[in-house]
């Protein structure tokens, strides 16, 4: 079967190729790859309008609904202003309808004046630019031809960018690593600029060009470095966000890596030429002459062709693609092997890849330095023998006052999906306890993965179906096997790259693996041995089946499969694992791939609009929903969408008609998975209220957590509509009106749900913070005004028999 390759999400565009300074560091003019002396200085109308249709054609063939363009060089301001509009405009053009650009040009600054920022902020284009710290600093390295520094003229830029005017378009600073240089003193220069975001490089080597390592360095100086920065980062509250930093805490919870340097996540970049050539990813120039070059151009290949050539291919191959020691390291999923660059090394063939990255040393101790300096904040541990009180991380006063006002941040969120890690680890314990067995070779398997690759198991106990499970089994469900402790201990040694063997029942014709898949086979029990590379199973059949990276096994292999987005979120569809069944509606079976390839659209073209309609959203949305459960449509096409109280980071939905509903029922069912966590911390409302209160949107009295969760969930709704009220100002239609309508509707109904809670008698002193909190976020949109007509279609609404429901977006 033909490997279906990763649609590129991301483009660099060379516009100029060459450089108004003399980096002795830089990667394109100083290392291995001479090919820039061999190209146009400046990128033609020609190439610009083929780059621009192959992107766009790209586009339109993946329904993707946002594409990174990032105007580069050499020095892309050297292209000037005119060639720098066209670029915009032409990428701009091509893009279908429903695809955004998000536009970037880095730069080194030197250049950067009024007349460029006001052009970026007419193309609507971010800016990014190198700074390695202090004068001193800088001067190492980024200095002119003739010696001359260059830190006044970037400090000049970005003085320019942090003007009021101009703010919104600065992206942030690129810093390479220098280890003779001061770490506090490069991490003062550079937030003392106040910048968005810094990302700290690595500078470019190979094994055969290693990086310098001062002798009174230690043998991992680049690890103390970046540490020494993270340290000064954490006291001061992390004022901006670090991609290296944020990678590692994320792939420490399992989550995806925000950078190709770190994590398994499969590259989705590709580079295009001032020639028109396609090449890989720019750091491979520093490998050898030649290294990042496909043979291909936009003239005559489109980019699909591109995504299947050998090296762009190996780049998303995840862990299957890096060598032997790397994929039994304990830190590969945080690590990844590196930038793909970086484990280059000659041998008898020429030389390769497949070798662990020249920093292994610095990168592993990064990582673990991070996760011993609290990183992530892990949750707390369950002893393998016993379930013994857990603490459960608490939320600040002001992370609960986010969460009053309908919102919460990734931070916020992270604490949340941490407490709810540390209870799921509490309830598998309590399972362990109350199961009767004296011996098991899956809990033993368990207790020595918590102690040998931790982030591994917390990947598959992350899993919101894992909690769902215990829960029932703990409340007597007679359905609730023990069968899931296996599960959960062979797809964690698989994650582990652990070589043990579980014996493993088969339910339903299916071996599960929580978090991976399923492997059909058949009856009885089969064992799983875990491997480097994937896993190998043994059926009571005698088949003996080894999967690897995409192997499908003939089809006796059915993975679960991830979304990945243009901002680098990626989240699970599932519908292989068993316990997915807890959303209270039928659950979808396994989707062909055209259904597939409709949920793929349809989310991508739902998470843009979440962004765009829900910003205040969106962010804890990422942090913390990992799980989408397809469901069965509802009876006559009704909208069909559920959270599962037990199941925290999952949502369960049936596929809407379109992307707008999509994306509400998205952030409608991710606030029920907030507040469901933050009811397993703090009480709300008094437990012993056995009293009935309405909601203005149903027929039906509800308990006071029933009306509780509704008007949480209706905040977003609220939003959802207000947002797109003020997007259809002034422009007449059917959709326009529709749309003030229900924001008129929703509005009331919440505002009144929050005075109906704050009223019950029922809340406690918190619950009534809470509910400040909730009025907050109303009063704003009550005050918004709206035509008299939209004001008479809500009312008629109210006096319905069944209240206009939240889920039917216009």
């Amino acid at each position: 079967m033909e490997r279906i390759p990763l649609p590129f999400t991301q483009f660099v565009v060379k516009v100029h190729s060459r450089c108004d300074l003399a980096c002795d560091h830089c990667y394109v003019y100083e290392h291995a790859d001479t090919s820039w002396r061999a190209r146009p200085k400046v990128i033609g109308d020609e190439v610009l309008a083929g780059a621009a249709g192959r992107v766009g054609e790209h586009a339109a063939t993946h329904r993707l609904t946002a594409v990174r363009v990032v105007l580069h060089g050499g020095e892309p301001l050297l292209a000037g202003p005119d060639r720098l509009r066209r670029a915009a405009e032409a990428f701009r053009s091509a893009l279908p309808p429903g695809c955004a650009l998000d536009l970037r040009i880095h730069t080194n600054g030197v250049l950067l004046d009024r007349t460029f920022c006001e052009l970026f902020d007419e193309v609507g284009a971010k800016v990014g630019i190198s700074l390695d710290g202090d004068r001193a600093a800088n001067d190492r390295h980024r200095r002119y031809a003739d010696g001359r520094s260059s830190h006044p003229q970037v400090l000049r830029a970005v003085g320019l960018l942090r003007e009021p005017g101009f703010r919104h378009l600065f992206a942030g600073l690129l810093c390479t690593v220098d280890v003779e240089n001061d770490p506090v003193a490069v991490y003062r220069a550079l937030a003392e600029l106040e910048p968005p975001a810094v990302d700290f490089l690595l500078p470019h080597a190979t094994w055969e060009q290693p990086p310098k390592r001062p002798a009174a360095g230690g043998e991992t100086p680049y690890a103390e470095w970046l540490l020494n920065v993270y340290a000064q980062w954490e006291a001061d509250g992390r004022p901006f966000a670090v991609r290296t930093f944020d990678s590692v805490h994320r792939t420490l919870r399992g989550l995806s890596s925000l950078t190709e340097s770190l994590g398994l996540e499969p590259a989705d970049v590709v580079v295009l030429e001032t020639d028109g050539s396609y090449e890989q990813a720019d750091s491979l120039k520093t490998s050898f002459d030649g290294a990042p070059a496909t043979g291909m151009d936009v003239f005559t290949h489109d980019l699909d062709q591109v995504a299947r050539h050998p090296g762009m291919a190996q780049r998303q191959s995840g862990l299957a693609g890096l060598s032997a020691d790397c994929r039994s390291c304990p830190v590969v999923r945080a690590c990844g092997g590196g930038l793909y660059a970086h484990r280059y090394r000659a041998d008898a063939h020429g030389g390769s890849f497949d070798h662990p990255s020249v920093y292994c040393g610095d990168l592993m101790a990064l990582i673990k330095g991070i996760a011993g300096r609290g990183g992530p904040d892990p949750a707390p541990r369950v002893p393998a023998q016993a379930a013994e009180p857990v603490l459960v991380p608490a939320l600040t006063g002001r992370q609960l006052g986010e969460l009053a006002r309908g919102h919460g941040g990734a931070d916020t969120v992270g604490a949340l999906a941490r407490s709810q890690l540390a209870l799921t680890r509490a309830m598998l314990a309590a399972v362990w306890d109350s199961s009767g067995l004296r011996d098991s070779a899956a809990w033993d398997l368990l207790s020595a993965l918590d102690a040998t690759a931790p982030a591994a198991l917390d990947t598959v106990l992350g899993h919101p179906y894992v909690r769902a499970w215990a829960a029932r089994r703990l409340a007597g469900d007679p359905a609730a096997g023990l069968a899931p402790l296996a599960e959960l201990a062979a797809a964690a040694a698989v994650r582990a790259g652990c070589d043990a063997t579980l014996p493993v029942p088969v339910r339903g014709g299916a071996l599960h693996l929580p978090t991976l898949g399923r492997f059909m086979a058949g009856d009885g029990v089969a064992r799983v041995t875990g491997r480097a590379d994937g896993f190998t199973v043994r059926t009571a059949g005698g088949d003996v089946v080894t999967v690897t990276g995409q192997d499908t096994a003939g089809g006796r292999w059915q993975p679960v499969r991830r979304i990945r987005f243009a901002d680098g979120w990626t989240v699970a569809l599932e519908d292989t694992d068993p316990q997915r069944d807890s959303h209270h509606w039928p659950v979808e079976g396994r989707l062909p791939d055209p259904e597939l390839q409709s949920w793929t659209g349809a989310l991508r073209e739902a998470w843009e609009l979440v962004g765009r309609d829900l910003p205040a959203y969106a962010a804890g949305v990422r942090a913390g929903l990992t799980t989408i459960t397809p469901l069965r449509a509802g009876p006559s096409g009704r909208d069909v969408s559920a959270a599962a109280r037990q199941a925290f980071g999952a949502v369960g939905i049936a596929r809407p008609a379109t992307a707008p509903i999509l994306g509400l029922l998205l952030a409608h069912e991710f606030q029920h998975v907030k507040l469901g966590a933050v009811l397993d911390l703090v009480d709300l409302y008094d437990p012993s209220d056995t009293a009935l209160y309405h909601a203005p949107w149903r027929p039906d009295p509800r308990p006071i957590e029933g009306l509780l969760q509704g008007t949480y969930a209706h905040l977003a709704v609220t939003e959802f509509w207000g947002t797109r009220t003020l997007a259809y100002d002034g422009l007449p239609g059917e959709t326009a009106d529709h749309t003030r309508a229900q924001f008129a509707l929703w509005r009331r109904y919440t505002a009144e749900a929050v005075e109906r809670l704050a009223g019950s008698g029922s809340l406690t002193a918190l619950g009534l913070r809470f509910a400040d909190g909730m009025r907050e976020s109303v009063r704003p949109w009550l005050e918004a005004g709206l035509p008299a007509a939209a004001e008479r279609t809500a009312e008629r609404a109210r006096r319905q028999a069944t209240p206009a429901r939240p889920v039917t977006p216009g």
